[in-house]
């Protein structure tokens, strides 16, 4: 099976980064993260997914955590240097990401965004996050994933 490559993939293979693509079948009613852990018969701890935030201050920001979990918005206000903060509403995913709901990856957006990614990777010898296309995920070593989009690690889910 042939499969196309996003601007995820392709940032990845510009900088040599090593990854495997995993396609997995889409449920369009259930587009989780725990849905996707299901399909790649991988803990859901390991596939984590990017949520886009606005802060009061700095503006959009990018959060990465794991598939299972909430999001802090009070952590996340703190480590992007904001009093507050809330997730974008998802008709404003497209224009500001370049990206869908349940395929919103943290490589390739449109523009640069501060991106935070919880320490629960640390465990982790390799993590799966979206390849930007509904039905393909990325696995990679978290630590290319950090250097590749400037990553800043911290504490953000509940």
């Amino acid at each position: 099976m042939k499969i196309d490559k996003t601007n995820a993939v392709r940032l990845l293979d510009k900088e040599k980064i090593e990854y495997k693509l995993i396609p997995y079948q889409v449920d369009e009613s259930d587009l989780s993260a725990i849905h996707v852990a299901e399909q790649l018969h991988e803990p859901v701890e390991q596939v984590f997914k990017t949520l886009v935030l606005k802060g009061d201050k700095s503006g959009y920001f990018v959060c990465i955590i794991p598939g299972a979990e909430e999001l802090d918005l009070k952590a996340a206000a703190k480590i992007s240097g904001n009093k507050s903060c809330d997730m974008i509403p998802m008709k404003e995913l497209l224009n500001i990401t370049g990206y869908i709901r349940g395929a919103c990856s943290p490589i390739g957006m449109k523009k640069s965004f501060p991106t935070y990614i919880d320490k629960s990777y640390e465990v982790f010898e390799y993590i799966y996050i979206s390849a930007g296309k509904r039905g393909l995920q990325i696995q990679l070593n978290p630590l290319d994933l950090i250097q590749i989009v400037s990553i800043t690690t911290g504490s953000l889910t509940k």
